[in-house]
Parts: structure tokens; sequence; C-alpha cells
């Protein structure tokens, strides 16, 4: 790890010896620039005036997170979006007095490009499919503020805004177009690049906006997209301003939105610290999570620890632990956990999750949260427990949750079990271990706080039509429930002995491995989200679905497809069967 000019480039080269004389790359270069606070940021700025922030997007063409793109007219990489994340993350946490969030930028008549285009035809097909996730994670956590945080996002759209950049406006509660001569929206990628809005474009205009179809399949299909008018006629923005009055009405409607909030006008927010992070080529070391990798076998066992001593029991103690608040500590390093191994470790297909320590501390936390949910900061650590939660849900990896001896799956952490795609729980203990048996205990947390996309709790997800099943299991809450107990409440897969214990977990985890990594992620995608349909779930199904496939076909990534040939002044060259 080297600090350069305030950020953090870690680079990791792992060379293994093949014959004894020629080499191979094992996990290539992982490059991470990673800003450790605003005023470090490359492409953007944030800017503060009582309730009001604005953040401005003024990307660095030379600040690309990979060699051999220049990040033009505001066009963005996931090195954009990493800051993105990371300013929505601080405004919640760092500012409760913030309520209205306008994001513009800071460039002349240029709002955002979206995604640039080099960097995508230079990019692996994995790359291109977790970028487009983590972007509309990153997209669906605006909303989330907006609707849970009182932190309402307002998108000044100060010139033109194309596919990736108008997205990011859609992502906003309310959009103002500046009415000139120039600035326009599009959503170009079907006329110019032969692939589709990746970050949930099509799906917010339809299901968000409410745009009619028709008009929604013209504005799609035009490379230069609308202005003025017929733009606001047709509900792709709210508001269309005149340039002169622009700056004044984007006031005047930011102070509008600050009424609707509740958020506290005189709280002090905590700071977002850096997190304490050691990679090494078989693990990595977090103070509340600890990976190993064995990859051989294509196995990622992931261990979070529960809080050792005493944690704070009141809204005032909890500020005074800032980011060392354990459950804020904890889903912080998951969720960073989730990202890394997401982008670097592609082929540990299977994650196996385990918990160790005092689950009575597990219990008192919920108990805490719970008590003090209207707290604005503790209804932060909840919202942020929810995200991670459902960015694990998306995850293209198979999911194994192991309670045994020792185990502390309580609470929010019984959410572990509950979004695994398969589970097993031991049945007594090992023979010559001193170790309790293994228990479950659900609290309060898994019957509300922590919903799916499908905004239904996994319990009632799993035991979908069945609301009898989950109001057993809510007759349990605070209760240690052993293997028998929760296998009968349907809690668990499989409740093997220390006898089988062994062989069934062995068995298990090497079968998912043998199976095709496409198909798993096929399946799973396809399981996890019983219920209802919510916009959410159909951009995530859509995304594994459709722009997973596009963005392999040669129309789009071919010698001769748009995506390649875009910029070369060469007319893309399709395959024209429909299939």
């Amino acid at each position: 790890g080297v600090e350069v000019g305030g950020w953090v480039v870690r680079c990791i080269f792992v060379l293994q010896a093949e014959d004894g004389i020629r080499g191979r790359l094992v996990t290539g270069v992982q490059t991470c620039a990673l800003p450790i606070y605003p005023e470090q940021y490359q492409h953007w700025s944030l800017d503060f005036d009582g309730p009001v922030a604005t953040l401005k997007l003024g990307v660095n063409e030379d600040g690309g997170l990979h060699p051999g793109y220049k990040l033009k007219l505001n066009s963005y990489d996931l090195g954009v979006d990493i800051e993105l994340h990371d300013a929505v993350q601080r405004l919640r946490f760092e500012h409760p007095e913030v309520k209205t969030v306008v994001i513009t930028s800071a460039m002349e008549k240029v709002f955002c490009a979206g995604a640039n285009i080099k960097m995508l035809g230079l990019s692996t097909h994995a790359h291109k499919v977790n970028f487009c996730k983590f972007t509309n994670e990153t997209r669906n956590s605006i909303e989330d503020a907006t609707r849970f945080s009182g932190q309402t996002y307002i998108a000044a759209i100060n010139g033109t805004a194309a596919g990736g950049g108008y997205e990011l406006a859609l992502a906003s509660d309310y959009i103002i177009l500046v009415d000139d001569s120039s600035s326009a929206i599009s959503l170009p990628e079907i006329p110019l690049l032969a692939v589709l809005p990746g970050t949930g474009g099509l799906t917010r205009i339809v299901d968000k906006r409410k745009v009619r179809r028709d008009h929604a399949d013209y504005f799609c299909t035009v490379t230069e997209g609308l202005r003025g008018k017929r733009a606001e006629k047709w509900k792709l923005i709210d508001e269309l301003v005149p340039r002169s009055k622009f700056t004044e009405k984007v006031k005047e409607r930011a102070l509008e939105f600050t009424q609707r909030s509740s958020r506290p006008e005189d709280a002090k927010g905590i700071l977002l610290t850096p997190l304490k992070r050691k990679i090494s080529e078989h693990r990595i070391l977090y103070d509340h999570l600890t990976i190993d990798f064995e990859r051989q076998s294509g196995i990622v066992n992931l261990t979070i620890h529960a809080p050792e001593d005493d944690l704070p029991a009141d809204p005032e103690s909890i500020q005074a632990a800032g980011a060392n608040y354990w459950p804020l500590a904890m889903a912080r390093e998951l969720d960073d956990a989730i990202m890394h191994l997401s982008f670097n470790e592609l082929e540990l297909g299977t994650w196996v999750f385990r918990t160790q320590g005092n689950a009575d501390q597990v219990l008192s936390v919920d108990q805490t949260l719970i008590k003090h949910k209207d707290h604005w900061l503790v209804r932060e650590i909840m919202l942020n427990l929810k995200r991670v939660f459902k960015r694990l849900d998306l995850v293209s990896r198979s999911l194994v949750a192991l309670i045994e001896p020792g185990s502390c799956f309580t609470g929010t952490l019984l959410e572990l079990v509950l979004a695994a795609d398969r589970s097993y729980m031991l049945d007594g203990t090992f023979e010559d271990d001193d170790k309790s048996p293994a228990m479950l205990c659900p609290t309060e947390m898994n019957f509300g706080p922590l919903p799916m996309c499908n905004d239904l709790t996994r319990l009632q997800t799993r035991f979908l039509a069945d609301p009898e099943s989950v109001e057993k299991v809510r007759t349990e809450i605070a209760n240690n429930l052993d293997a028998a107990t929760a296998d009968d409440l349907g809690l668990v897969t499989f409740i093997p002995d220390d006898i089988d214990w062994e062989d069934e977990v062995r068995i298990a985890v090497e079968e998912r491995a043998s199976f095709s990594p496409d198909a798993l992620t096929g399946m799973e995608a396809s399981l996890r989200f019983a219920g209802p349909e919510t916009m959410e779930t159909k951009i995530f199904g859509r995304l594994t679905a459709w722009q997973n496939w596009i963005f392999q076909r040669p129309n789009a990534v071919g010698e001769q497809g748009a995506l390649k040939l875009y910029g070369t002044g060469k007319k893309a060259v399709y395959d024209k069967k429909r299939i």
C-alpha cells in the first residue's frame, strides 16, 4: 500500500512458478485508488449551504482507474462511481443537517456524457457487468436516501446529459433541465453502441417516471435525445428553466424540498474513518471479518466476529463510538469485502459464511438498535445494514452458511443464514469439543428493518404465502434455537450430526464448484427473489439476463461491433438475425 497525493494505491502481484521456469500471473494486477476523504476526490466536489449540499461532477480527464482512455465530457468509469458512492454514504452519516442534495456539473454546458465508451471497449466482460451492477447499487442508494433518510436528491442538468449521465439524473427525485439551444437528455446506447442503458435507465423511465411506452420507445432510439418542452411534456424531466434563472430556481427548489425532511438541524455527524484491511495471497484481515481463500477449490471462507466488549446502549454513546460502533464497522467491512471479492477474485465462486463470538452481545446490539430506531444515526446504521445485505443477495456467487458450536447467528447475523442458498447446522457438538451446541436466535431485526430488493424480509421470502411459518419464528424472538428446533421452523437446510458433518459439507461445496458458473449465476438470481417484483428486482434481473448477454454479442463487442468502432468514424456491421 502506497499513499500518493492523499490516495491509497494498492497493487498486488502474485507470481506462481510453473515448471520451475515460467511464471503465471495468478490474481493479476489489482489497483484500487480509494479516496480517504472528500477533499481528496479527483472527480467530485461537495459544497454546503445550511441544509443544502451541492455535489458537483468535474471529472479529471486523466484520472481514469486504468490506462488507455481519457474521461472526456464528464464521462465516468468505476473510479468516478466509487467516489460518488463514498459521497452518498458520507452525506448520510457525516451531515445530518443536510436535507437536500443537488447533483450538478462543474463543466459548462455538459452535465455528464455517461460511462466512458473507450473504457467499456477496453474492459473485460466481467468488469463491464460488475461495473454496471455497482453503478446500479449506487443509484439505488441515492433513492434509498431520498425515501428513508429525508435527504432528497435533485438533479440540476446544466448541460447535455447522455446515457449514464441521464441515468444519474433519473436516480434523483426531481430533475431540472436548463432551457437553451443545446442542452438535451438522451439514452443513446441502442443506436450508438448496440447495448442497453445498463444502470436501470429503461426501467426507471417507465416504472419510476411513468413515461408512456411509445414515448419511451422513441426517446431511446434517437441519438440526439430530447430537449425543451417535449422532454418536460413527456415527463422525462420535471422542470424546464432558462439559463438566466437556472441557479436561482435550483436553489429555490432545493430549499422547498428541505421542508419535507425530519433530519435534525443541530445534530453532529460521525466521521467515516478509513477501514483497516490487510491483504495477502490467501487471507484478508479486517477488525471484525476474516477471509480465507481456498484457491484450488474456488472457495472463500468468511468469518464474522461478534463484539467482545459491552457496547453502547444509547444514541449518545453510539455517537461517541462513531464508525467503530460494531454493527456499522462490521457492515462497512462486509461491504468492502463483497466489492473486493466481486471485482478481483472472479474464480472463487463459493462463499462460505461462519460467525464466531458471544451471541448475547449480538442480541444486545439488536435490542439497542430496535429501541432507538427513530434516532437519526441509529436509523442510518440500520439502513446501511439493509443495503449491505441487499448487495450480498445480488452477488453472482454461491452462498453457504455453516452454523457450528461457537457461532453467533443471532438477529442481524441470522440474515446471513437466510440469505444463503443453502445452510448446514450441526446437530449437537463435535467430539472432544467443549463448546456448547450451535444455536440460532431470531430478533426483531429479522422482521422488517432489513428487507430484500423485493420489499419482503428474508423470512417472508423464505416462507412465501405462508405467514403462519413467519409468525412461528416470531414467537421465538430472543430464544436460542437448537438444530432440531431450527429445522422444524424451516430456518436451515440440513442438520447433520458430527459423524456426517465433514462429509456432507465437503461434498456439497465440492459439488457446487463442479457446476457451470454461468448456470449457477442464472439459477441463483432466479431463485433468490421469490414474490412480488419491484423496480429493483426488475433492474437487476434484466441486468443479469439481458445486459450480460448483449455485452457478449458480436453486434456490440465484435471486431465490427458498435462498441469497438465507436469514435472511429466507421459504421458497425450487425448480424441482423433475431434470436
